[in-house]
């Protein structure tokens, strides 16, 4: 077990990151909505790395009658997800809990999923491991599991590529965590003994999703990862501004193209 199990935790309490989460729940549900109806009627759904609750509240609407606990770190956000989701009463219950070890009995969940966190700690596939325990035998998992080599961008000034590789993935290794494990998430269920692991990939580009939301996500990313990013890499905080801001013209030019492929797999337990 890696000693810092957050690495990545003051970008994650962010005012930034709320934006991003926002943006991001925007973007990707009408592409991963169709993934979740697969599961049929769960009658308790566990979200993991809640976050405010974006992607909460619509399994809410979209399983009616389910029981929904969101788990996250910071109580931030976790307050901001309890005010926005009074409406639903106590189907949804938002609790503070860590990934790493969580207080629920073994097969407490029908599905439990886990979104955009994985990346962002050490040894996620002991955060698996915890998600599968809490999840019923027969039971679903559903995890969107972010590999940032998955993205391209065209035209652009500076080299997109190179910026991914020198600056966000080698500040994550630095610091303690792997912005490649979607590509890791199919080995680490199936050695956990999961049935029917699937992939599946949301396509969030500039045909599908509406140009000023996919910048928006840009922009979050931008104004809570630069600095951090230039602290732990060779690259200077204006160069991983501008590598920033021309991916992000990229993404609003209309003659240009942008596209995210996001991994989500799934399993059952």
């Amino acid at each position: 077990m890696s000693g810092n199990r957050n690495p990545q935790q003051a970008q994650m309490a962010d005012e930034s990151m709320v934006r991003n989460l926002a943006a991001q729940a925007k973007a990707l549900w009408p592409l991963e909505k169709p993934l979740f109806e697969r599961y049929g009627a769960p009658a308790k759904i566990l979200d993991l790395a809640c976050g405010t609750g974006e992607i909460t509240r619509r399994l809410a609407e979209l399983f009616p009658t389910a029981q929904i606990t969101g788990v996250d770190l910071e109580e931030a956000h976790l307050n901001s997800a309890r005010n926005a989701s009074a409406a639903y009463g106590e189907r949804l219950k938002f609790e503070k809990g860590d990934a790493f070890d969580l207080s629920y009995p073994d097969g407490s969940f029908d599905l439990s999923l886990v979104r955009h966190m994985l990346q962002a700690v050490p040894d996620a596939h002991l955060v698996l491991a915890q998600l599968k325990r809490v999840t019923k035998p027969g039971g679903r998992l559903h995890v969107l599991a972010e590999d940032y080599s998955m993205m391209h961008f065209h035209p652009t000034s500076m080299d997109a590529d190179e910026f991914w590789r020198l600056g966000p993935i080698t500040f994550a290794a630095n610091t303690g965590s792997d912005l490649r494990s979607g590509r890791k998430i199919f080995t680490w269920l199936s050695e956990l003994g999961c049935k029917d692991v699937r992939v599946d990939y949301l396509t969030c580009d500039t045909v599908r999703v509406d140009r000023a939301l996919f910048a928006s996500i840009w922009e979050a990313w931008r104004d809570g990862y630069t600095d951090i990013i230039a602290q732990h890499t060779t690259l200077s905080r204006e160069q991983v501004w501008d590598h920033w801001n021309d991916m992000i013209d990229t993404i609003r030019n209309p003659h240009g193209y942008a596209c995210w492929q996001i991994p989500i797999i799934s399993a059952k337990v």
